[in-house]
């Protein structure tokens, strides 16, 4: 019965929690957390792979274990699969499709079936699992106990923030069991990309997708996790390992949008030897100022400038002001000087940001969800591409996107485009002065004169729209009074 607490649901939590204290204490090894959440059930399973991404929190130990949690269940009935189709499309499944295939893939929430649309065209149709919403509540709310009752009982795990935790699960799956997300950002991707010559998103068929089903592109391409069966095809896996760096780079720098789960599995060349991403259920976004944050950074350690990029990290607040400032270029000098007279092959762009995350923790800079997904990416997607070609140099790849970025947004002639936008601002607010200054002197007169006067039709209009409107109204009001106390302020210092 959905919101009771079971005995076994109560005793997989307690010991999914128990289990992580554990391993944070260092009294059991990290591998121990990935097999209990993976035999606990599917939201044990995507606890796990959340939990892969913030190492910021479980260390980096803890979530490259977890990185290697995979999706093993078996698959449910093709005859609840058809049933679901239709139920959840609203059409016979005949009408939708001339040919519906058996599962080809099955993971914790979904799996995915190969078929034909009547139109001919091949396609992925994915589809939840039955119950699946209800199963996630229930293991989701004994997790939220035993996680409330570890705070109590634990300094350890309140330091974990457990509860948080749990909260962030439940609102990212809040979003993941609605399969029509995952198709919006599909879609976004694929629009963003789709200039790009090396790399594609297959696209959504918005008329076969709902909350509980997506149907998109079917993609036949080799997999790219194995680079014996790339060289068969006649693909040369180094410079599938270079498009893959740049293509996610490209995706983060120039669009802030970017795929964050590029896991082999995830990842597929096609026939034209373009790189195809699949599975869009985790994507990262950067707004400009974390770009330029980004980029300041990356420019600063280039040029050995710590002071520069220790007085970045405060002018954003992300370091606190009791911290002193030189003690922080210092802190992040050792970061940077140990990698320069090296050889790019051997230093990692990934442990690298790891090592700077872990630097900016012991000075109490606060997590920054934006660049903890993008440095596990970017740790993941480096993996990918050494296992393709260990020769790769992930600094050389880098350097033409990260470079043309800093040009395009950071050089002389962004800066003349910002100072035209703000030149073009202040032109409109001249112009507008004028009429405000009147506006604001007729109020002001009005008030001086024995209040506001309105003309019979307006407080006729207001008291037919009382009633009805009531906050609005309210909102309207205040705004005015906002107004009349600007004129009095502009007469008083005028």
């Amino acid at each position: 019965m959905r919101g009771v607490l079971s005995i076994p649901r109560l005793g997989r939590a307690a010991r999914a929690v128990w289990v992580g204290v554990r391993v944070r204490q260092g009294r059991l090894p990290p591998a121990r957390l990935a097999q209990v959440l993976e035999h606990q059930g599917p939201a044990y399973i995507k606890l796990g792979q959340m939990l892969a991404t913030r190492p910021d929190i479980v260390g980096e130990a803890v979530a490259t274990a977890l990185e290697h949690l995979q999706d093993r269940l078996p698959p449910f009935s093709d005859a609840q699969a058809r049933a679901m189709v239709e139920q959840s499309l609203g059409r016979p499944l005949a009408d939708l499709f001339s040919a519906f295939g058996p599962p080809v893939a099955a993971a914790s929430i979904a799996q995915v079936h190969k078929a034909t649309t009547t139109e001919g065209a091949e396609a992925a149709v994915k589809i939840l699992r039955p119950g699946i919403e209800a199963e996630f509540a229930r293991d989701l709310e004994a997790l939220g106990f035993f996680a409330r009752a570890a705070e109590f009982f634990s300094a350890e795990a309140r330091r974990l923030r457990l509860t948080a935790l749990v909260e962030t699960l439940a609102a990212s799956m809040a979003l993941e069991l609605d399969l029509r997300m995952e198709a919006a950002a599909a879609s976004e991707l694929y629009d963003r990309t789709s200039g790009d010559a090396e790399f594609r998103v297959p696209h959504v068929d918005w008329t076969r997708t709902s909350a509980r089903v997506l149907t998109s592109e079917w993609i036949a391409g080799t997999p790219i996790r194995d680079a014996n069966a790339l060289r068969a095809a006649g693909h040369n896996p180094g410079k599938i390992a270079l498009t893959l760096v740049r293509s996610f780079l490209t995706q983060a720098l120039r669009d802030g949008f970017f795929h964050a789960d590029m896991h082999p599995g995830n990842l597929f060349v096609d026939a034209q030897g373009r790189l195809v991403a699949v599975d869009f259920g985790i994507m990262g976004r950067l707004d400009a100022p974390m770009r330029r944050f980004m980029a300041g950074t990356l420019a600063g350690f280039l040029a050995r400038d710590y002071a520069k990029v220790a007085q970045l990290h405060y002018d954003v607040a992300f370091v606190p002001q009791q911290h002193d400032v030189e003690t922080f270029a210092q802190a992040l000098r050792a970061i940077g000087e140990p990698i320069f007279g090296k050889s790019a092959r051997d230093v990692s762009m990934a442990r690298l940001l790891g090592q700077l995350f872990e630097t900016t923790r012991r000075f109490d800079m606060q997590a920054q969800p934006q660049l903890v997904l993008l440095q596990k990416t970017m740790v993941v997607v480096e993996g990918v591409a050494r296992g393709l070609d260990p020769d790769f140099d992930i600094w050389e790849a880098a350097r033409p996107v990260a470079e043309r970025w800093v040009a395009e947004n950071l050089g002389p002639e962004a800066h003349l485009a910002r100072a035209a936008e703000g030149f073009t601002a202040l032109g409109k607010l001249a112009q507008d002065l004028p009429q405000l200054v009147r506006n604001a002197e007729e109020l002001s007169q009005m008030v001086a004169e024995g209040g506001v006067r309105l003309h019979p039709d307006t407080a006729r209009q207001i008291a037919r729209e009382q009633d009805r409107r009531n906050r609005p109204l309210f909102i309207a009001l205040i705004a005015l009074l906002a107004l009349i106390a600007g004129a009095l302020l502009w007469r008083l210092y005028a």
